[in-house]
């Protein structure tokens, strides 16, 4: 008889070895400090990864303000040799859930601002961020956390923008040829390439690195020191915050004239999209709002919008478009597309609300809005400064929502209007392509507004195309309402991602 044979086990699923802890450093950690979307995603992404089970801890300057206050003082004081003089740097220690935040203080940090004041840039910079380099690279190796031993050398150095460029340099000038950190991998991310830590050159002396490092292979550009130039030919691997701007800096001109260098390692290179925390931004629990609402039940958008209007002084008209804008009053963000509109929207009987400010360098579009506000006061609200609870409410109130960004890595902002039932109107540029899917109405598909020259011209085309749905057909406007808030940008779908980069990035450097 013919022996039946039996069928092989099945094989169990073969898991990847944990990862050694992962070290995030970055200028901004949220809720602790912030001035944008950096902050944002450093603080996010902590505890997104930190929820996936593993070991993270994040390494940020301690500024002047009571966003630190519950730290503790670990007692550790780290000598840094900078521009000449030794530095002391004291680390604070604030662990939330399963994420330690190590605060690196020092007096160079206990100013009015992260960058600057009201009278612009820190002249600085280039040392503040120094130190924070070579105090995090030094916390990591010494401080005992939670009643256990150091992290150690084989860490995940997780960079992020010119700030913290310096690391893998850091490593290979001055610490591996001691033998310390040999498999230590380094990933930085580049949030916003546009800035990018370039200073004359007569500052490199400062930074205590071996002559031979201001070169091609270095941190020379062009004649000047380039910090974020040098970040990206020593890091292990790169990240950008979205897969078109991945592309779109290696191409002429998107790269602010790293393109050259970022074609080159290419192959090193990948755009992840950022997430957002999705429970801070929730219109079904939000307390900022007036009323709650949800993709199944939208009788709540229309009281935040009521609620608003009413806020900011502005007649309470259910069938008034409300057009709302957050960001900061930069030119990167197409602020001047944006303002050149808001008579047209005006005309076209629409209500604008803008919620921003802009550097020292850019102050004049400040008294721009806030003209506006003086010849519209029936139509337009500008609101100058930061208001947390507001970006809510506008996210909530508002109709639509105007992002007409000239370049933009990625963006947050068009995803929390997508999460609040306010169809973002936005630029065809980096995340911003990525994550809004323009409107087609012979298919019934999308959940926003694209336009693509950056003009104001187009931008105005866009929002006309926006308003003829909202006030011809409400039922197909409520349906790309409903899809935009249907869009998963949760953080759980970005960490696998991250965690296959930080996989390569360890195997390269073992």
């Amino acid at each position: 008889m013919a022996r039946t044979r039996r069928a092989a086990p099945a094989a169990e699923p073969v898991q990847p070895p944990p990862l050694p802890p992962i070290a995030l450093i970055a200028s901004e950690i949220a809720p602790y400090s912030k001035t944008g979307g950096l902050g944002d995603v450093t603080g996010a992404l902590a505890h997104a990864l930190a929820e996936a089970g593993h070991r993270v801890v994040t390494l940020s300057p301690r500024y002047r303000g009571p966003a630190t206050a519950e730290a503790v003082d670990t007692g550790l004081r780290l000598p840094i040799p900078l521009a000449g003089a030794v530095h002391e740097v004291a680390v604070w220690h604030l662990p939330v859930g399963p994420v330690d935040h190590l605060f690196l203080s020092h007096p160079m940090y206990e100013r009015d601002g992260i960058y600057g004041d009201a009278r612009g840039s820190f002249g600085d910079n280039h040392l503040r961020f120094a130190l924070l380099c070579r105090a995090a690279l030094d916390t990591v190796r010494r401080l005992p956390l939670r009643g256990g031993p150091p992290l150690g050398e084989q860490v995940l150095l997780h960079c992020n923008d010119w700030h913290t460029a310096l690391v893998p340099l850091y490593l290979e000038a001055l610490y591996r040829p001691l033998g310390l950190f040999t498999r230590a991998a380094t990933v930085l991310s580049l949030h916003n390439p546009a800035h990018q830590g370039r200073l004359p050159a007569s500052l490199f002396s400062d930074l205590e690195l071996p002559s031979r490092w201001f070169g091609p292979q270095g941190l020379e550009f062009y004649g000047d020191l380039g910090l974020l130039k040098g970040g990206i030919l020593h890091a292990d691997l790169l990240t950008t915050v979205s897969p078109t701007f991945a592309w779109e800096i290696t191409t002429p001109g998107g790269g602010f004239g790293l393109e050259g260098l970022l074609r080159h390692r290419a192959a090193d290179l990948s755009g992840i999209g950022n997430g957002i925390d999705a429970r801070a931004w929730d219109p079904s629990t939000d307390p900022y709002l007036e009323a709650t609402f949800s993709a199944e039940d939208l009788s709540g958008k229309a009281r935040c919008k009521e609620a608003l209007q009413r806020e900011l002084g502005l007649p309470v008209d259910p069938t008034a478009p409300l057009l709302g804008s957050v960001g900061r009053l930069d030119p990167q963000k197409g602020v001047e597309l944006l303002l050149e509109s808001v008579p047209w929207c005006v005309e076209q009987g629409a209500q604008v609300v803008l919620l921003g400010s802009a550097a020292a360098a850019h102050a004049r579009y400040e008294q721009q809005a806030r003209e506006l506000e003086r010849r519209y006061p029936e139509r337009v609200r500008a609101w100058v400064g930061f208001d947390e609870g507001l970006s809510h409410r506008i996210e909530a109130g508002a109709d639509l929502f105007l992002m007409p960004s000239l370049f933009e890595p990625c963006g947050l902002n068009q995803m929390y209007s997508l999460r609040y039932g306010t169809p973002p109107i936005v630029r065809r540029t980096g995340g911003l392509a990525d994550t809004v899917v323009p409107y087609d109405a012979s298919a019934d598909e999308g959940t926003g507004f694209w336009f693509d020259r950056p003009t104001g011209a187009a931008l105005r085309d866009a929002i006309w195309r926006a308003l003829q749905l909202f006030r011809e057909d409400r039922a197909a406007f409520d349906r790309l309402v409903v899809r935009g808030m249907q869009q998963d940008f949760s953080w759980a779908r970005v960490v696998p991602q991250y965690e296959a980069v930080y996989r390569e990035a360890l195997r390269r450097r073992a």
